[in-house]
């Protein structure tokens, strides 16, 4: 049956091109094999003897058990994964959820604060408080920047690319200690359900190395690739 229907086949594809042509033709050949072998090959009778049918029967069927059960025991894995994720994504949404309520009622309660005139001083010296903040903010990330700049910089170009061959690609631009810290904090404090980062490159292994043995980041305990911020604040 297979042999017509590929010689049907070949009346339809001899106008392809000949590499399909020879392809079909391999193709041919091999299935002509098998079915010489079929016509020579004789089947193996199965016994009559009722008992020894009733084992076959059973070995047959406890394999497909072992195959369920291993089937089963995949699917509830995964299962359960799915269920820590949804619970964990979950807890994560309540936490916007009161995040967005506790920003409305502070909105609220600004704009009654801004429509009373009594309170208008108490506002501008809360607005004053937070522009201060926000200076001793960058005054601190100015110092941790020249503090990381001096005694974490990055290494000299040569020296990240002296065991490359010079027909290999450019190297990769390195980023800064107190990049990766800054990536590592933002991800922390805009997604804590999720806080690891992916690194790739540009991290120079010595500074994961270095945050690894100081305690500060930890790795994803099934991808190694993927490092998180401790999370000091909780």
């Amino acid at each position: 049956k297979c042999q017509s229907k590929l010689m049907l086949l070949g009346t339809d594809t001899l106008l392809q091109s000949d590499a399909k042509l020879s392809l079909l033709m391999l193709r041919w050949k091999a299935l002509t094999v098998d079915y010489r072998q079929w016509q020579v090959r004789n089947p193996e009778i199965i016994s009559t003897n009722p008992d020894v049918l009733l084992e076959l029967g059973k070995e047959e069927l406890q394999k497909v058990k072992n195959d369920l059960e291993m089937v089963l025991s995949t699917v509830r894995s995964k299962n359960k994964k799915l269920e820590e994720d949804l619970k964990r994504e979950q807890q994560w949404c309540e936490e916007q959820e009161r995040l967005v309520d506790t920003l409305n009622k502070t909105g609220e309660e600004t704009n009654t604060q801004i429509e009373q005139p009594s309170t208008k001083r108490g506002f501008d010296e809360l607005k004053n408080k937070i522009q201060e903040l926000k200076t001793y903010k960058k005054e601190l990330l100015s110092a941790l920047g020249e503090f990381l700049d001096e005694h974490f910089p990055l290494p000299e170009k040569g020296e990240n690319t002296k065991n490359k061959n010079s027909s290999a690609e450019p190297a990769v631009e390195l980023i800064t200690m107190q990049e990766v810290l800054e990536i590592l904090i933002n991800k922390l404090m805009t997604t804590p359900h999720e806080p690891y980062v992916t690194i790739n490159e540009s991290f120079w292994p010595p500074y994961i190395e270095l945050l690894l043995r100081c305690g500060m980041v930890l790795r994803h305990p099934e991808d190694p690739k993927r490092l998180r911020l401790e999370a000091f604040h909780k």
